[in-house]
């Protein structure tokens, strides 16, 4: 197989979803209560693909789908893909899925997109479960594997890169163990590149907003909510390391202490079964 056939065999699990804005694509499996899935950056949907599964066999529903200008998710020129606008984007994607109450996951920028999704429909969430990412965006540097993105002539090259089998070993040495194979590796970045070339992707990693002022907005949403959380840490990720961004996550939703699993950045590829009887466990 492939690594275009692993693309492939993976949108046949899921189906469109019309959104105002973006249109996207879903996956949605098991009949029990709605565990949305966030992903982050340089991923899609397609890092949750053994998660879902895990949390249908314990039975919950596992949900993901594309943000804008990922995966199979829509890249329209005029969209806006700061943190603000996916987060709102989010917001209209749950209500077009027709899940009402739901527990939520978050990963990479899909914590602050995550978080300020709690802040416009906090009543609404039953539990949250926190997978490396940040909360301080003010102080925030981007890892140095994810720099280059965010510049207008190197973006595009570094970008390429992602295309060819560079991305195996990079995303060995920064994303994963061994859970994925060589071609599941290369669908990572081929998914990125989808219709445009990838030049939507390139507007995510220029729009995140580190600014003091959107991390009030978040930090305040998460001091304020009403649902349990729980902060799940791949030990071995040297993007976000544990020992800095764990803490200070675990400060903010007032919680003492943190899960530690195998798992470098994409935790989800080494440790999705220990993942879900964590979030199963909080639900």
């Amino acid at each position: 197989m492939s690594y275009k056939d692993v693309v492939s065999a993976w949108k046949s699990r899921g189906q469109p979803l019309a959104v105002d804005g973006a249109n996207t694509r879903i996956w949605r499996e098991g009949n029990g209560e709605p565990v949305v899935c966030l992903h982050g950056v340089p991923a899609s949907g397609f890092l949750y693909r053994k998660v879902i599964p895990e949390l249908a066999s314990r039975g919950l529903e596992g949900v993901t789908f594309d943000l804008p200008g990922m995966g199979f998710a829509d890249r329209p020129e005029s969209f806006d893909y700061s943190w603000s606008g996916l987060a709102r984007w989010t917001v209209k994607a749950i209500d077009a899925a027709g899940i009402k109450d739901f527990h939520l996951v978050v990963h990479d920028i899909g914590g602050p997109i995550g978080f300020d999704v709690i802040r416009q429909m906090p009543g609404r969430i039953r539990s949250l479960t926190v997978l490396n990412t940040l909360v301080r965006a003010a102080s925030f540097h981007r890892p140095w594997v994810m720099e280059p993105f965010a510049h207008p002539f190197i973006g595009p090259i570094w970008l390429a890169s992602t295309r060819t089998p560079m991305i195996i070993p990079l995303m060995r040495a920064i994303g994963m163990h061994d859970g994925p194979s060589s071609d599941e590796l290369r669908a990572y970045g081929h998914l990125l590149s989808l219709e445009d070339g990838g030049k939507a992707f390139l507007k995510v990693m220029q729009g995140f907003e580190r600014t003091p002022e959107f991390e009030e907005r978040i930090v305040t949403a998460l001091r304020a909510r009403q649902f349990p959380a729980q902060v799940i840490w791949g030990a071995q990720d040297p993007a976000l390391k544990m020992a800095r961004y764990a803490p200070e996550i675990c400060e903010v939703l007032g919680l003492d202490s943190w899960h530690q699993v195998r798992g470098k950045h994409f935790l989800q590829e080494d440790s999705p079964a220990e993942i879900a009887d964590l979030v199963a466990a909080l639900v």
